[in-house]
């Protein structure tokens, strides 16, 4: 689960993390009065950022939702993140804003879609000395929790650890002792820090190793980290994402979901407690369990298809669920063909043949479907389907429905 940057800031806060003074606004109104509390205050600088889901909002350039032209204010191009200063901010403030709220900001990692602004956030100014990067996360090669920091603040990671990977300095936690202070300190001397800089990371970098354990965190990162002329360290930025299975200890989580930045699809999907991610592909795939999942697209991709879902029914099909996934499924226009491919284990066979009927019943099935159903009453379940008198291949083994997925997209080439 992601959330927005002014409220991963306000989680930080609660920890005391260090963060600029900020708020949301969500039309150009708000902006303009939120930014002269700000001039009142004493601010010179003010930076007003758009809230969107996606990263490299500071090179990012809004467009026109209408027209796709991109939205300029004296001749330059307006940004995800855009530095106010000079004379009257406030008007420079609602200027911007006007432009941006619901317009489409287009990064490298919307693409060409870009996402609709519906809320920003203004926030006061700071003389940058330096900027780094960090980040914690879950290091999945060793099942612990990992910290990454790097002098190249302000680029993409993946960039830097393409090109200079010896810049990134990484500490791996032990869950049995816990962070230690040998660690916090050796990633401050990788950051080339002293003095009083030195003792102002590790302050900090202690409050945000709490912070990302006690909000069971999936991700945590701060970018750019950056030192002020004062020698404080401040997370200039913040993109934080939740361990999913956690949510259940945090219930005042789902009052940060914003769904409409999400994919509706799997919004949709997620109501009915499927879990369901679009992707690029030609074959929608019905399954139960992650793992028999990630091994049907990889037969799908080595049978010269594409996934285009990842749809993990659970432990608890059934006709309703069945329904809703097949409903979803099809209204991607991308589907070309639907492969089913259970394991009964808690579920039994027999009970996902009948939900398969049933839901084909009341939806209206365009596309090829090959169904394979294996384990807990495999053999009633080949009954069921083989007695329907709905159009569907049945696969008897998981070789058999690469082959038949195989023959369908090979026909359809020729």
């Amino acid at each position: 689960m992601n959330i927005h940057e002014y409220q991963a800031k306000a989680l930080l806060k609660k920890f005391d993390v260090p963060v600029l003074k900020n708020q949301v606004v969500f039309n150009a109104d708000e902006a303009k009065s939120a930014a002269k509390e700000f001039v009142d205050a004493g601010s010179k600088v003010i930076v007003i950022k758009s809230q969107v889901h996606a990263g490299g909002r500071g090179k990012g350039i809004m467009h026109d939702k209408s027209t796709n032209e991109e939205m300029v204010i004296n001749g330059k191009p307006v940004r995800g993140v855009n530095v106010l200063f000079g004379d009257d901010l406030p008007s420079q403030a609602h200027a911007i804003s006007k432009a941006t709220f619901n317009n489409k900001l287009i990064t490298i990692q919307t693409g060409a879609a870009g996402s609709i602004v519906k809320r920003m956030m203004i926030e006061d100014g700071a003389a940058i000395a330096k900027e780094f990067y960090c980040s914690m996360l879950m290091d999945r090669g060793t099942g612990r929790n990992i910290i990454m920091v790097s002098t190249e603040g302000g680029v993409e990671i993946e960039e830097v650890a393409e090109k200079t990977p010896e810049k990134i300095i990484k500490e791996t936690i032990d869950p049995n002792i816990g962070f230690q202070g040998y660690q916090a300190r050796a990633l401050a001397f990788g950051l080339g820090l002293s003095g009083n800089a030195f003792k102002s990371f590790i302050k900090f970098i202690y409050k945000l190793e709490k912070a990302y354990n006690e909000l069971d965190c999936s991700m945590l990162e701060i970018n750019p980290l950056v030192l002020t002329e004062d020698d404080e360290i401040i997370a200039l930025d913040c993109k934080m994402n939740f361990d999913d299975n956690a949510i259940f200890r945090h219930k005042d989580y789902m009052e940060l979901r914003d769904e409409s930045e999400e994919a509706p699809l799997e919004v949709e999907a997620s109501h009915y407690g499927l879990n369901y991610i679009k992707l690029d592909g030609n074959v929608g795939c019905m399954v139960n369990g992650a793992g028999l999942a990630m091994a049907t697209m990889d037969m799908i991709n080595l049978s010269g298809a594409e996934p285009a879902n990842f749809l993990d029914v659970g432990g608890g099909a059934n006709v309703k669920t069945i329904n809703n996934a097949f409903r979803i499924m099809l209204s991607d226009p991308s589907v070309e063909a639907v492969l089913v491919n259970i394991f009964g284990g808690i579920v039994r066979c027999d009970r996902v043949a009948n939900g398969i009927i049933e839901a084909l019943k009341t939806i209206e099935l365009n596309v090829p479907l090959i169904v394979r159903l294996d384990g807990t009453n495999a053999e009633l379940a080949a009954d069921i389907l083989a007695k329907s008198d709905i159009d569907f291949k049945v696969a008897t083994n998981f070789n058999d429905a690469a082959r038949q997925v195989s023959e369908l997209f090979t026909t359809k080439a020729s």
